[in-house]
């Protein structure tokens, strides 16, 4: 099965991208504990190239292993409240879904819980 990358671009309204910020770094926190189908959710802050970082300008992307995780995290009953708290901290969103075009199958792998000292080689 091929897995499925979601990207968010997120612009959030003066003033309000460290409250954003918080409330997205919970959800993708909640998503990888609650969900096995997601097996990457990062929160990322955009920079310029000299390191400078852009303002009201947040990014998540996220790996699901198939498209049945991605319908799954789709109908979380707790998305919904999610996107009421983030709706007036935010100017705009734009979604991507992907799909890899490299050779190489993804590999599930462990997830971010099954990490520990004993998984080391």
């Amino acid at each position: 099965m091929t897995a499925l990358t979601i990207i968010v671009e997120f612009e959030t309204h003066e003033g309000r991208e460290e409250e954003f910020t918080a409330l997205i770094r919970e959800h993708a926190r909640k998503t990888l504990e609650e969900e096995p189908g997601c097996l990457r959710f990062e929160v990322i802050k955009p920079i310029e190239r000299d390191g400078t970082p852009i303002p009201n300008k947040v990014m998540v992307n996220e790996l699901y292993a198939n498209e049945a995780a991605v319908t799954a995290h789709e109908n979380n009953p707790r998305l919904t409240r999610v996107r009421a708290a983030n709706a007036p901290l935010l100017k705009s969103s734009r979604l991507i879904l992907a799909r890899s075009l490299s050779a190489k199958t993804t590999d599930q792998g462990l997830t971010p819980q099954q990490l520990n000292a004993s998984n080391d080689d």
